[in-house]
């Protein structure tokens, strides 16, 4: 265990009640709350990410509401973008508290991923045009077999800037890369029984739908985001754009979400593991008991 940690981390699956922990960590430590979360950079995607702003209350947070729809957030900008964050609040002598579920933002932060910006490369796109996408699919896991986003493999726009992304990766050009930031965290894992989370990720769909998830995804469409980039969210944003489209009526739209949602947590928690198996150490909370305490006690054995 890491003595005197100057980052706390609080992981799961979705559904697990992350953000509620990281706040009240906040609250308890002089803490700000970074997001992980791929989705809740987006402004107007509250409902179907599961921003819960309301829970925030006083707390400052950083990495949300920081792009529009249809911008293509990447890897290499939330690193960026945390080591800022973290800098930043440190500086102010408080904790920074990284909250979220996506397990590649979390490992890139965790471990110091060194990447490269890739700009747009206009021969390689002129390259990749006319290929099926099958052989589009075929030649990103060529590149890079284990795929964490899938919807790069459903949309053809988010599946050709994949591959341009893994051919730059692989040829690097030299860049001035700043150094990271030395991190010492402290990190918790929320880990629900398997029944009990799909009974969570059951109720919270159900409440997210009365909340207006739909309304959400119908505005954001008339606002200009196109449904296919709607699609390439995954989830909530695609299986209610299928229903927009009259391709899904909405029991099949509530029983196909619900199915995908679960899949997605296992998913989840297969990164999790992977990231334990690299050598993350994770502290898992059992919420059959208080989650607060059980993470204040864990924090207090590693003060000097």
């Amino acid at each position: 265990m890491n003595l005197n940690p100057n980052l706390l981390v609080v992981l799961g699956p979705t559904a697990s009640g992350k953000t509620r922990l990281g706040v009240e960590l906040c609250r308890k430590l002089n803490g700000e709350v970074i997001s992980a979360d791929s989705r809740q950079v987006y402004r107007g995607m509250d409902i179907g990410t599961g921003k819960d702003l309301a829970e925030y209350g006083d707390i400052p947070y950083h990495l949300i509401d920081i792009a529009e729809p249809g911008y293509e957030f990447n890897l290499f900008e939330f690193q960026r973008l945390f080591y800022a964050a973290f800098e930043n609040i440190r500086q102010r002598q408080r904790l920074p508290v990284l909250v979220g579920g996506t397990g590649l933002y979390l490992d890139a932060a965790l471990r110091g991923y060194r990447l490269v910006e890739v700009p747009p490369n206009p021969q390689l796109r002129a390259e990749l045009a006319p290929l099926s996408d099958e052989e589009l699919t075929a030649r990103l896991l060529a590149l890079k077999p284990e795929q964490h986003n899938t919807t790069d493999t459903i949309n053809r726009e988010r599946l050709i800037r994949a591959i341009e992304i893994g051919e730059g990766e692989n040829n690097p050009q030299p860049q001035n890369l700043p150094p990271a930031p030395e991190l010492s965290p402290l990190i918790f894992g929320i880990r629900w029984e398997r029944k009990e989370l799909i009974q969570r990720i059951e109720t919270r769909l159900r409440q997210r739908l009365d909340e207006g998830m739909i309304e959400e995804v119908a505005n954001l469409h008339d606002n200009g985001v196109p449904y296919p980039v709607l699609e390439s969210y995954g989830l909530e944003y695609r299986f209610v754009a299928l229903h927009l489209q009259d391709k899904l009526n909405r029991n099949d739209l509530v029983q196909q979400l619900a199915s995908a949602i679960r899949a997605f947590a296992k998913r989840q928690m297969t990164w999790f593991r992977r990231m334990e198996r690299h050598g993350v150490l994770i502290h898992w909370l059992d919420p059959a008991d208080d989650l607060l305490s059980q993470a204040l006690t864990i924090f207090d054995r590693t003060q000097p």
